[in-house]
This record gives structure tokens, sequence and C-alpha cells, in this order.
């Protein structure tokens, strides 16, 4: 049994994506389940939005972040995501 004062151990993936493909790609990283948190960032590595995934975050109280990608999306072609994804613990 893990230990509760134990923090568990993230690792962060980057990938570059067109901006017509966004929403639906970020949609399915908080599907995912793993997902602790979501960094938008426009080609020059700016960051542009970033918001924690928490469990059971769905619909409405997702409603503005939605709105504000849809925002970004007019402002470039392509963006970096940067996923903060929570690793299983170690056996």
């Amino acid at each position: 049994m893990p230990s509760p004062n134990v923090e568990p151990r993230t690792r962060t993936e980057e990938f570059t994506i067109a901006s017509e493909h966004l929403l639906a790609r970020v949609k399915e990283l908080i599907h995912e389940g793993n997902t602790r948190r979501i960094i938008i960032k426009n080609s020059s590595g700016h960051s542009l939005i970033e918001f924690p995934v928490t469990v059971g975050v769905v619909g409405a109280v997702l409603l503005p972040v939605w709105a504000a990608i849809a925002a970004i999306v007019s402002l470039a072609a392509h963006y970096t995501v940067a996923v903060v994804k929570e690793e299983p613990p170690a056996q």
C-alpha cells in the first residue's frame, strides 16, 4: 500500500497540433483520466492558457475553458500542447 505522504510521479508530454484539431484533442486528453494539467502554447513557445484537470470535472464547469480554447484557435495555425500526466506508482 502506498504511503499517503508520497507525491505521485508526473511526466510531461508535448506535441504540436494544428488549430482545427486543438479542441478535439484537449477533450480527448481530459477524458483519458490520468491528465493533471494542460498547457497550450503558441508557435513561439509562450503559454496562452494553462488549466488543471481534476477528477470529476465535466460539462458546465469546463464551458469557460472551451470558450477560451475556441478563441485561441483563431490566433494561429499551430500550437504546442504540454500535458502533465500522473504516472502509476512503481511496483
